[in-house]
């Protein structure tokens, strides 16, 4: 490839890619390119690869899909378990810890080892995990994997080395907590059930140690089977027959008595000198009907019996209401005595457990609290007040209130943002909470030495806005508000947002925030946009409502008449945006097409806000000609200008937010001018323009499940995408254009079938062909994988990093009259394809790496909720030719391979989307000597556009006169969508965009002194006084990323970052008192390269991308972090700085704090002398291998963990490793030591024992003749 040579200053240089023409020249991926730089360009760059390191920080949010839930009494921390093998272990505010699984296998129960700082976790993959606690970050000392038998219950008792674990086929076995190794003691099924019960009594539901007798161990079995089993004499003391299935098991304290709890909604009462029946059976939700007979009601899941000193005792159980009440919520109920407290819950119960003061279960527990594990929230009961108040939650734990939709993080924001944010949010925090201290208060944490103000900001799908706290590696909740405040409320079933997005026209899309003005901007789903100014007081106002039609297409040519009567955009020089049409219903065609009107309706009255964020202007996008406006793919504002910004798949829209004026509208193109790089064809007329409006505005859908339900009722839609959809349903992906016909009908669409004409004539896409013949209500479709593929091969040409590159002998031919025209496309020129060919589909992306993601465009629609085009791979210079047979091979294999002239002719028209957006005082022409207000402009098809603007400087000028804009036209293109601007001054430094110092609107205006607008200007020749004019942009595209030097345009740098994938996030952040670039692609891989010589600093495969949730809420920000929505529910940062990796352990907090057991209560004489006192048992005596034996090999294996002191053997090296290693030997034979000395003293302790005894045994034979012995 001929490369282009460029004069620079002086200076012969070689600029890879510099020139439009040329766009294929640059570097393989890997590899930068650069001209040589010229002397005053010369940056002194201190980043280097050691500086970079990825690891996962903290997790924040409630744990998605609970199932288990476990509390240490002493410790004072929660541990929860999920369904995707997750542990969070919750204490004091700070000390929040998460752990996982690597098999990824459910957690059926947590168990932990009470002040032993260590925690057991039973699996769904039948492992049992021992983890240690006393490190700040849990790892797992062994695991045991049950390989005949499942797991389905485990039992630890307080003090206990041995652990009871309960199986599906009715055994129980002995589990060594410290070596973790199978005891040979077993109760088998068969020995624990009388020989004469012929049925089988189902999986251990539940097994514990009597309180009163250590040595009885008490089993249930789900068919309602109850057995005590004396672990001494290995038998069974008695066994209880019940004909309801039994689900939970609760022991009164003195263990005379225990409580089950029934499959039909009853509770019973055993007692232990008489089992033959119950001597209370209570239906505490089953009424008496007239008949005499009980309501049916549901299974009481649990139950537990807590007595208490002062008081009746408490009996807690969920579950066990009527079935004949249909549509109540979970309840949890408190007994107390006669009074019963019923809890409405929410959301489905998972699991709750009753908080006692004593870790013995021989004692008086005395209840204090009840933690209720829900399926979304996480809520403890206090239970010292008789009306039974919450704790109000110090957690973070309703960040999926309503489901996030877009994220934001924002680093060293200033210092007075976050309390300003607290006082606003704490005056509408709610009340009635207990008044008690968190009861859930272990662990210690403390503030780091490296602490710097930090915001996160989450978008939720019913409108509402979110600020969070989250310096230190905290989540607090600051501040709320909700956007759809500004509008009216739609009535059911009628208005205008109902048409297009059904279950939440409100959701939040992006937000775009500058917090030195604290001016805020939401982007909505309904294709608006709410500009918002913080004050400190309420007010009075009106909002100002702009509505904008940004719909048509300069080459959109209904008819003759019509396009030339109705221009869509102004002329390229005018520049002058539309008037928009006044909101009447009626506008439109005569049949009731929408035209004109908004999705939603602004509050016309003047209302009252409250302190905090006010809405100050809306902007709407209008209905055009019966089809909805287009998702907003990007914005940008900058409140030094008072401009806003903003793009979507049809054009550009500035907007002067001072004056309340439109100042720009128009399509991308007409941003072009005379210095359009492509050559565009116009497209035929469309037939039936409303085809597509029922399912151009559901971006948000693509956000969503194929879930029916709605997110109302059911938020685990919320993106949540199918890992594993390799199909649909073939009404559905059977191709309107496959149906075989010979190849000479081709060139008459009057002789082809009647689909096909159709969609020949209207020249719609295949795609939404298939839309308008199964749309119907509550349908949602999914695009294939395989059609997805082939949506991206454009006349031959792949552009899908999953695609496989065109035969070269099998090219492909045209099957319409319109072929012939693509040979006229010199070498070179891209293909272009239709942007709605494949919007609003809902996509699967394939799990593993083998299957390939999916295409990048389909990607970016539901990345961006648009519909768009992006061009990467435009680059190649061979000849676009076709081959009949290779299409009619293509079309027997599947419909993705089907092709046809409506597809071809798709495939020439153009529709880019702005998908970027950046303003800044930069240079607009080569020829400007001092920069001025620019508004940086990037597309989907790679091409950056400069639009200089003339903005009056005295503040009475800015209010009076108009902002003068001119596109000056193309700069520069890339490989694939533009994606982050940035903007170095010739040091290396950061120009930071020009903002205006925040001041209250509401405020009272002192009349001597009138408030005026504070500006702060960072232009780039401020700092460069040694270096002359002139800066640096750096553009980042999905596929590379170049430096530029303005006012030149020369390219300096070039980098290809990936061949095989693309970015799915960019942004230039600051990191180890420097600057890079940050990216995430789409395989996962995130990147880090130097500025401005885009040097590749690291390159981690971190993450495979196997949900779009993760690309939607995937966000770089200052100081080495990141963060994502890692499932519906919990937010995960990250950090990619070496330092902050190294200084993690002091940020984190300690689960395990040194703390002295509790003794227990001393009973006194009469208690013991009637028999009151426990009795102990050497467990080690019955359990261990001189005893019990070995086990079977073959019934569990054993696993030595990676972490604690067998993850120090492995990773510790070097004179430090040696030193490690002396320490755990030392720390062996210590343990060794202690070992043996508790054996010595266990020995001597027996030997006392049998010497008493065999002297009691002299005395009572003593005085005895020989007969009477």
């Amino acid at each position: 490839m001929k490369k282009f040579r460029k004069v620079l200053d002086g200076l012969t240089t070689s600029s890879p890619g510099g020139t439009i023409g040329s766009p294929s020249c640059g570097s393989a991926a890997g590899t930068p390119t650069s001209a040589p730089t010229p002397k005053e360009i010369d940056v002194q760059e201190t980043l280097v690869s050691e500086n970079f390191q990825l690891c996962k920080t903290v997790r924040h949010g409630f744990p998605y899909q609970p199932t288990a839930l476990a509390f240490d009494p002493v410790q004072k921390i929660l541990a929860i378990g999920s369904r995707t093998g997750g542990v969070r272990i919750l204490g004091r505010p700070g000390v929040d810890c998460y752990c996982q699984h690597e098999s990824g296998a459910a957690v059926l129960q947590l168990q932990f080892l009470i002040n032993e700082g260590a925690l057991v976790t039973a699996c769904a993959d039948d492992t049992l995990h021992l983890w240690n606690l006393r490190q700040r970050r849990p790892a797992i000392l062994h695991s045991l994997k049950f390989n005949r038998e499942r797991v389905t219950f485990c039992h630890l008792p307080f003090q206990s080395k041995w652990l009871y674990v309960g199986t599906e086929r009715g055994n129980t076995h002995m589990v060594n907590i410290e070596s973790f190794i199978l005891s040979g003691y077993v109760i088998m099924w068969n020995k624990a059930i009388e020989l004469a019960t012929k049925t089988h009594p189902g999986p251990v539901v539940h097994l514990s140690d009597s309180p009163k007798d250590e040595g009885k161990l008490l089993i249930g079995f789900e068919s309602g089977t109850v057995v005590q089993w004396d672990l001494r004499c290995k038998k069974a003391d008695f066994r209880i027959y019940y004909d309801e299935a039994i689900h939970s098991v609760s022991w009164h304290h003195e263990g005379k008595q225990f409580m089950c709890s029934h499959s039909d909604g009853s509770l019973t009462m055993w007692n232990l000198r008489n089992t033959t029946k119950p001597f209370q059976v209570t239906y505490p939700h089953g009424k008496i009907q007239r008949d005499g007979r009980k309501e049916s009601c549901k299974p009481i899941l649990k139950v537990e019996y807590k007595t208490s000193r002062s008081s009746e005792p408490f009996i807690v159980f969920s579950g066990g209401l009527s079935y004949d009440k249909a549509g109540r919520r979970p309840t949890l109920t408190i007994m107390h005595g006669k009074a019963i407290t019923v809890l409405e819950m929410d959301y489905p119960i998972v699991e709750f457990m009753v908080l006692c003061e004593t870790p013995y279960n021989n004692e008086v527990q005395e209840p204090s609290a009840v933690v209720v594990l829900l399926e979304k929230d996480l809520i403890v009961v206090d239970l010292t007040q008789s009306n039974f108040p919450v704790f109000e939650n110090p957690y973070p734990m309703d960040v999926h209130e309503s489901p996030v939709t877009c994220t934001a993080y924002f680093a060293d924001c200033p210092p007075d943002i976050i309390p300003i944010l607290y006082s606003i949010g704490a005056k509408h925090k709610k009340t009635g909470y207990s008044q008690k201290e968190w009861p859930i208060s272990g662990g210690t944490w403390t503030l780091g030495s490296q602490t710097y103000p930090e915001v996160i900001i989450t978008g939720h799908a019913d409108g509402s806005i979110k600020f969070w706290d989250a310096s230190a590696i905290t989540l607090q909740m600051l501040y709320k508000f909700k956007t759809s405040k500004v509008f009216e409320k739609p009535k059911p079933g009628e208005g205008r947002a109902a048409d297009l997005v059904e279950e939440d026209p409100f959701a939040v899309q992006m937000v775009s925030w500058c917090p030195q003005s604290r001016i805020f901007c939401v982007v909505g789903i309904s294709a608006h946009i709410i500009l918002y100014r913080f004050s400190k007081y309420d007010a009075n106002t009106q909002i100002v409502c702009l509505d904008i039609r940004l719909q048509c297409e300069s080459d959109d040519v209904i008819t003759p008449s019509e396009n030339e009567n109705n221009p869509c955009f102004p002329e390229p020089g005018s520049h002058s945006p539309q008037a928009p049409h006044p909101a009447s219903p009626s506008s439109g065609t005569p049949e009731g097409v929408k035209d004109s009107i908004p999705c939603l309706k602004v509050k016309d009255r003047v209302v009252r806000v409250p302190p905090g964020y006010q809405a100050e202007l809306v902007i709407q996008l209008l209905w055009v000609d019966g089809e909805p406006p287009q998702q907003i793919s990007t914005l940008d504002i900058n409140s030094a200008y008072g401009l806003l910004a903003f793009g979507n798949c049809n054009g550009l829209a500035i907007v002067d937010y001072l004056q309340k004026t439109i100042l720009l509208c128009m399509s991308t193109l007409d941003l072009y001018g005379a210095s359009d790089p492509y050559q565009r064809l116009t497209r035929s007329p469309r037939r039936n323009r409303q085809s597509t409006s029922e399912f151009s505005m559901r971006g948000l859908s693509n956000f969503y499940s194929d879930s029916k339900k709605r997110i109302r009722t059911s938020y685990q839609s919320l993106t949540e995408l199918s890992d594993n959809q390799q199909s649909i349903d073939m009404e559905r992906s059977k191709s309107p254009t496959s149906v075989q016909y010979p190849t000479s009908l081709h060139n008459d669409p009057r002789v082809l079938p009647e689909p096909v004409a159709s969609l020949r004539a209207s020249h719609c896409s295949p795609v939404f062909y298939l839309l308008d013949n199964v749309k119907g209500p509550g349908r949602k479709l999914s695009l294939p994988t395989d059609l997805k593929t082939d949506l991206d091969h454009v006349n031959g040409h792949c552009t899908s990093p999953t695609s496989q590159p065109c035969s070269a002998g099998k090219p492909r031919v045209p099957m319409g009259p319109e072929g012939p025209r693509l040979t006229r496309r010199g070498p070179g020129r891209p293909p272009f394809r239709k942007a709605q060919s494949a919007a609003c589909m809902e996509i699967s992306l394939p799990v593993s790496h083998t299957e390939g993601y999916a295409s990048r465009r389909a990607m970016l629609q539901q990345l961006h909720g648009v519909s768009m085009y992006s061009h990467d791979e435009h680059h190649s210079s061979s000849a676009y030719c076709w081959n009949e047979k290779a299409a009619a091979e293509s079309r027997e294999n599947s419909f993705s391979r089907s092709r046809s002239s409506s597809v071809s002719s798709i495939d020439r028209d153009t529709k880019e989307a702005i998908t970027t957006l950046q303003f800044g005082e930069s240079y607009g022409r080569k020829s400007d000597a001092l920069p001025t207000p620019c508004l940086w402009v990037g597309t989907s098809l790679g091409v950056v556009v400069l639009i200089p603007m003339s903005i009056p400087t005295d503040q009475e000028e800015r209010m009076e006169e108009a902002v003068t804009i001119g596109p000056c036209g193309t700069v520069l293109m890339l490989k694939g969508s533009v994606l982050r601007f940035g903007f170095l001054d010739c040091m290396g430094a950061v120009i930071q965009s020009p903002y205006e110092a925040w001041r209250d609107p509401n405020a009272s205006e002192d009349p001597d002194r009138p408030r005026r607008r504070k500006l702060v200007n960072f232009s780039p020749s401020s700092s460069q006084d040694t270096c002359g004019d002139g800066h640096l942009a750096v553009v980042c595209s999905e596929k590379q990323a170049k430096v530029i030097l303005m006012p030149s345009q020369s390219c300096l740098f070039v980098h290809n970052i990936t061949e095989s994938s693309f970015v799915l996030r960019a942004d230039v952040v600051s990191a180890c008192n420097s600057v890079c670039l940050a990216c995430f692609c789409a395989n996962g891989h995130v990147m880090t390269l130097s500025l401005p010589s885009l040097r590749p600093l690291m390159d981690v495969n971190y993450l495979p991308l196997t949900d779009m949730r993760i690309a939607r809420t995937f966000c770089f920000t200052n100081g080495g972090q990141a963060l994502y929505l890692s499932s519906p529910t919990e937010i995960q940062r990250i950090t990619y700085s070496q330092e902050m990796c190294d200084n993690l352990q002091e940020m984190l907090g300690e689960l395990f704090t040194p703390i002295e057991t509790p003794e227990a209560q001393n009973r006194g004489f009469l208690k013991g002398f009637f028999g009151g006192n426990a009795n102990t048992v050497d467990r080690e005596e019955l359990f261990g291998e001189a005893s019990a034996g070995k086990a079977s090999r073959s019934l569990a294996q054993h696993i030595p963990g990676q972490g604690g002191m067998e993850g120090m053997k492995v990773a510790a090296g070097g004179v430090v490793g040696d030193l490690a290693r002396a320490r755990i030997a030392l720390d062996e034979r210590g343990q060794r030591l202690g070992e043996l000395e508790d054996r010595t003293a266990l020995m001597m302790t027996s030997a006392e024992s049998f010497s008493k005894h065999a002297h009691e045994l002299m005395l009572k034979c003593k005085d005895k003749k020989w007969y009477q012995l």
